[in-house]
């Protein structure tokens, strides 16, 4: 019976042994430059992430320790004074609820409105399609802070400073989400909508039931977009209120680095505060990182 096995096993041995000698050997040199590659990509990882291990572990330190070693990757005394003081002594979570409240809101605008818009640009005959076009390219070339006081003077005469309507109304669109969703329909072969309208479906039904479920990957790429860059938002809330009630996470921890809101360094307090905004950014972004815009998908070849 061994020999039996033996003479199973050969064959085997023998074929695995040709598949490792008809696998391409890299050259010495190129084993090296690899290395070398993997190990540049590792430091400029680690000086990526460094910053915020150090963030976070001063956050559990005392403030003198903090003051003393603020570099140090392990507190010599963990303390969460830091986040108890946030949550139980200050007006972080009201800073987080106005955020989360104007986060979600903007987000489904943005995703509905950007695809809207997009799905018209790409899809529409209609005049001075290509004149809106223009000023949607040129809307995004002008810096957000340039348009700062003309929205704050809309804004006033509207009468809706000072509330969630100016926070939220104003973010609900963006140049860039519908720039990007107008490339990623005009990437969808227009055979797909004809059959729904031959069976007499309007332009919104097949926008809604066609096309923009195969948008998908835009659509992820504009949610994430749209939630990282309302949840950081800051220039806009400031024109936009001033009640202590409407501060966000942004102005919150503005308020904390600046020193308004407390006495010395108190760096365990401020990045601890700063540690918590980043974390639903993160979390967002990993859930859906695989799923970011790829042009190809959802697209049907003719």
């Amino acid at each position: 019976m061994t020999t039996t096995v033996r003479a199973r096993m050969r064959p085997s041995t023998a074929s695995q042994r040709l598949h490792d000698l008809s696998r391409p050997q890299l050259p010495t040199s190129a084993i090296a430059g690899r290395s070398l590659l993997y190990a540049i990509l590792i430091v400029l990882a680690m000086i990526y992430i460094a910053p915020f291990l150090v963030q976070v572990a001063t956050s559990f330190k005392t403030d003198v320790e903090a003051a003393t070693n603020p570099i140090s990757l392990l507190p010599q005394t963990w303390s969460t004074a830091a986040y108890e003081r946030l949550f139980l002594n200050s007006d972080f979570p009201i800073w987080f609820q106005n955020s989360a409240i104007v986060t979600v809101f903007v987000t489904l605008g943005r995703v509905f409105f950007n695809s809207l818009a997009g799905y018209a640009l790409a899809r529409l005959h209609f005049r001075g399609r290509n004149v809106i076009f223009a000023l949607l390219i040129a809307v995004m070339s002008v810096p957000g802070v340039v348009l700062l006081i003309p929205k704050f003077l809309v804004i006033n005469q509207l009468g809706i400073y000072d509330t969630y309507v100016a926070m939220i109304v104003p973010l609900l669109t963006d140049a860039a989400g519908v720039f990007i969703m107008k490339n990623f329909f005009e990437s969808i072969p227009a055979s797909v909508e004809e059959q729904a309208r031959i069976d007499g479906a309007g332009n919104f039904r097949v926008f809604w039931s066609i096309v923009l479920p195969m948008a998908r990957p835009a659509l992820v790429t504009i949610i994430i977009l749209s939630f990282q860059g309302s949840w950081n938002e800051l220039s806009h809330f400031i024109v936009a209120t001033q009640s202590p009630e409407l501060t966000t996470l942004t102005k919150g921890v503005a308020s904390l680095a600046s020193g308004q809101l407390s006495q010395g360094t108190q760096y365990p307090l401020k990045l601890a505060a700063a540690a918590i905004m980043t974390i639903p950014v993160a979390v967002m972004f990993f859930i859906f990182q695989k799923r970011i815009m790829n042009t190809t998908d959802g697209s049907v070849k003719e």
